[in-house]
């Protein structure tokens, strides 16, 4: 566990789960074998994917899920609770089993990224912290990769902790902002417990400090003179900003053999600007200087800039990233798809007046089929016992259009879920932050289609079904109707 959270987060939780959870105990029913799945509707900013982040956190959590004395005085006080169902609590500790998606993985809705499979009572007390886990990091991680994807090349940092919604989203929307793609990030905090690259260059109150900016720069410049990057826009970016830069770097660093690493732009028109600034350094012979751009960027802003010759280096992403400012919410769900009888998975469908809200039902295996040329094509839903056979044509069924006949030729298939918590411990060691990130790139760059990744209307990424899965939801439904 990170040693950025010592506090015991156990109690981050509905009340609702355990009140159900104390009435589950009293009907001697909390041991009874469910299934839960976690899924998404719709991609934020009507998007073609979106990044599944959190897992690592919500792995940590479970293994350290327990309540201390304070929390059963806690719950004790609230008068609601039997004394048995507080005497439980005392030793409890998670006995399921979850399945997930490699944390990295490119998603889509409807599919479960996440299984649990475990007691009543151990399913329904870890639902919030789950979702919270995964709606958060996958949310930023998603939208920071429409920003990178933006930049075309260029680097991109966090630079939002000061406008997250507080430090825990700050520490871990950097953490997620790094799996998106983002090269580092300005928390220092993120930086030492993750391993993220930090960068930082000036504030504008060390220029204002000083009785002119050229003595500011001149003071930075002796005191970093290995990583130089002057803020020009305190005063005036070009009748001040880039000559008293120079300045200052012809004076200081170029006598110690030393370079202007860079300039930063935090605003003004950027696009304008960093075209003047680059053609400025370029004939003063500074070709070498980066041109750092900030100020309330996001996916258009920064590709707006791009499409006018901007010339800019680098990016600082703040606001923007770190609240996925442009659509906030990712929208994961859990949902219970099947109980256990006797030793009989029974699946379980929940309906709506919505459509959109029906679930899809019971124990399940989902695959990414790819064809000859390892593009990914669909993800597929079969029934958890069924065998997949892709050596000869393959028919499946596409719900949306349930009447055509069609099947996937010369294809491969990929189990997307895999064991990640057995009997509540962690299975196997976990990737590293770096491994996420590569795996992240490496789909993006290899296996999905750029159709996908495209902003205004990308191409819808399918999920079909098996027959025999199509089958069986199809039967629910009808039978549900006879009720």
């Amino acid at each position: 566990m990170s040693q950025f959270d010592k506090r015991n987060i156990s109690m981050v939780m509905d009340l609702y789960e355990v009140t159900m959870a104390n009435g589950y105990f009293a009907e001697k029913s909390f041991s009874d074998r469910v299934v839960f799945d976690v899924f998404y509707r719709k991609n934020p900013d009507g998007g073609g994917f979106a990044i599944f982040a959190g897992l690592e956190q919500i792995i940590e959590y479970i293994e350290n899920l327990h309540f201390e004395e304070d929390d059963i005085e806690y719950f004790r006080s609230l008068n609601i609770f039997s004394e048995d169902f507080l005497e439980y609590l005392k030793t409890y500790r998670f006995t399921g089993d979850i399945y997930a998606f490699p944390e990295g993985t490119v998603i889509y809705p409807e599919e479960p990224l996440l299984t649990v499979s475990a007691p009543l009572l151990d399913a329904q007390l870890i639902e919030t912290a789950i979702l919270a886990q995964i709606n958060h990091q996958s949310l930023v991680a998603t939208k920071t990769r429409r920003i990178v994807r933006a930049a075309n090349g260029r680097g991109v940092s966090d630079f939002g902790a000061r406008r997250a919604h507080n430090m825990d989203a700050a520490v871990y929307g950097a953490r997620a902002a790094y799996i998106g793609g983002a090269d580092g990030t300005a928390t220092v905090l993120a930086g030492k417990e993750f391993g993220i690259p930090v960068s930082g260059t000036m504030a504008h109150s060390w220029v204002m400090y000083y009785d002119d900016e050229y003595t500011a720069f001149k003071k930075y410049a002796e005191t970093y003179p290995d990583s130089s990057v002057f803020l020009v826009d305190t005063y005036d970016v070009i009748r001040s900003g880039i000559p008293n830069a120079v300045k200052a770097a012809r004076e200081v660093l170029i006598p110690q053999g030393k370079r202007l690493k860079g300039v930063r732009l935090d605003s003004g028109d950027l696009a304008y600007l960093s075209k003047k600034v680059r053609k400025i350094l370029d004939r003063e012979g500074f070709e070498d200087c980066k041109i750092i751009a900030s100020n309330s960027l996001d996916e258009h802003i920064i590709s707006s800039i791009l499409r006018q010759g901007g010339r800019i280096d680098s990016f600082g992403v703040g606001e923007r990233l770190i609240t996925a400012k442009s659509d906030p919410v990712f929208g994961c769900v859990y949902k219970i798809v099947s109980i256990e009888k006797d030793g009989v998975s029974i699946p379980r469908i929940k309906l709506s007046e919505n459509q959109g809200k029906i679930t899809n039902p019971g124990r399940k295996k989902v695959y990414r089929i790819y064809d000859e040329n390892g593009q990914a094509v669909a993800d597929l839903i079969t029934k958890y016992d069924e065998a997949l056979d892709l050596s000869q044509p393959y028919r499946y069924v596409d719900p949306k259009e349930p009447w055509r006949i069609r099947y996937f030729t010369n294809c491969r298939a990929k189990e997307l879920q895999t064991l990640v918590i057995k009997d509540g411990k962690r299975t196997a060691p976990l990737p590293s932050l770096e491994e996420i990130k590569a795996y992240v790139s490496d789909q993006l760059t290899n296996e999905i289609w750029q159709e996908e990744q495209r902003f205004e209307n990308p191409h819808t990424h399918y999920l079909d079904f098996s027959p025999a899965y199509y089958e069986m939801k199809m039967s629910l439904l009808n039978e549900s109707r006879m009720q």
